[in-house]
């Protein structure tokens, strides 16, 4: 029986309900249900393959096994490489470009990304300002707070650098790669900064930090066979912690002082200590070289002095006579005076002259320094002794 053809509803109470009260209904009709479950049987009957016939069934089967067919090709970026499976087992990899697998479930095929550099952040969180829209960091201590080798505590923030070396051995070895590497980098620091006072920590040693910490993480993730290759390790940030940051920041400072007066004393010496030994040297040089020279003046004076003795002893009249001449010589050289000795008067004439010419050296006169005030011309005096 059809709802529509009853126009009391189901118990037949006219058109205002089961109970023939209440208002009318005005509106839209709603559809009908059965019409529409007769045309959806009358769609599907003529679907079926009887109405089809066996050349409609051949070629709904070829379309459907060519469709099947061609689902077995795929693209695998340049930066991707493709990992074909075979009912979940690994077959082969293929490069990047078209390729072709067996369709599914036959095959299957993943592409993961083995150029792309992954980072993954340890101590810290980078998240973006909602306000702002500028990056923001968020510190993570129970990530970042470590113990140094003399028992202190030091707050790292660093990055670790990745990229997927084997590709097959990252899908299949290791369940989570990112949270294993993640793990594997933690414990390498925390070891590597067990190893470590905080002092070099601090300062100078971050980039031998850093080399041991990749070192040994890529050792590890080997041992995991992981398929993963460290590329780079960035300590973003080392401070003691907040609590003390204050403290440390005195001691650095004080140690820096303390540093840089000894390298202005080492300076010092450096300078000084080499001049000291120079003056030292160039004294006892001097020393030597008079010593040297005292001792050969010594040694000829002495040879001399033997020979003028053997002389005088040959000839004593003549040896005292030329030493006498030669001791006048040397003292009466540089005098600009004419002495005149007596016993020449002897031979004076009859006028009574000494028969000694006056001079009067004119053209010296210009080269000389005029004579101080008061003092006598050195012609007058020369003539004075001359009488």
């Amino acid at each position: 029986m059809s709802w529509k053809n009853q126009s009391g509803g189901p118990w037949g109470s006219g058109p205002r309900g089961p109970w023939g009260t209440g208002p009318s209904s005005s509106g839209p009709t709603p559809p009908d249900i059965e019409d529409l479950i007769r045309r959806s049987q009358d769609r599907l009957r003529h679907m079926m393959p009887g109405s089809m016939g066996v050349k409609g069934i051949i070629l709904l089967v070829a379309l459907l096994i060519a469709g099947w067919l061609l689902s077995g090709f795929y693209r695998v970026e340049p930066d991707e490489q493709g990992v074909v499976l075979r009912f979940g087992r690994f077959v082969q990899l293929t490069q990047p470009g078209l390729n072709y697998h067996l369709p599914y479930p036959i095959e299957t095929v993943e592409t993961p990304k083995v150029t792309r550099v992954n980072r993954i952040d340890i101590g810290m969180r980078i998240g973006e300002d909602a306000r702002r829209g500028s990056p923001v960091v968020r510190d993570v201590p129970e990530e970042s707070l470590m113990l140094t080798g003399d028992e202190n505590i030091v707050d790292v923030d660093f990055a670790v650098f990745w990229v997927i070396s084997n590709a097959e051995n990252y899908l299949f070895n290791v369940q989570n790669p990112e949270g294993t590497i993640k793990a594997v980098a933690e414990s390498a620091m925390r070891e590597v900064i067990g190893r470590t006072n905080i002092q070099p920590i601090l300062t100078g040693a971050r980039q031998t930090i850093e080399t041991g910490v990749q070192e040994l993480m890529q050792r590890t993730l080997d041992e995991y066979k992981a398929g993963v290759r460290i590329t780079q390790l960035q300590m973003q940030k080392v401070d003691p912690p907040a609590q003390v940051i204050d403290s440390f920041r005195d001691v650095q400072a004080a140690r820096a002082d303390a540093e840089r007066s000894q390298n202005e004393a080492q300076a010092y010496a450096n300078r000084v200590i080499p001049e000291a030994r120079g003056e030292a040297s160039r004294i006892d040089n001097a020393a030597q070289a008079y010593r040297e020279r005292t001792v050969v003046e010594a040694r000829g004076q002495a040879d001399r002095f033997l020979k003028i003795y053997e002389q005088y002893l040959t000839a004593k009249d003549v040896t005292r006579q030329r030493m006498y001449f030669e001791t006048m010589e040397r003292v009466l050289g540089p005098m600009e005076k004419v002495l005149i000795d007596q016993g020449s008067t002897a031979t004076a004439g009859a006028g009574g002259t000494t028969g000694v010419v006056p001079f009067l050296p004119l053209g010296e006169l210009g080269r000389r320094p005029a004579p101080p005030v008061g003092a006598a011309p050195q012609g007058t005096q020369s003539q004075g002794a001359a009488r």
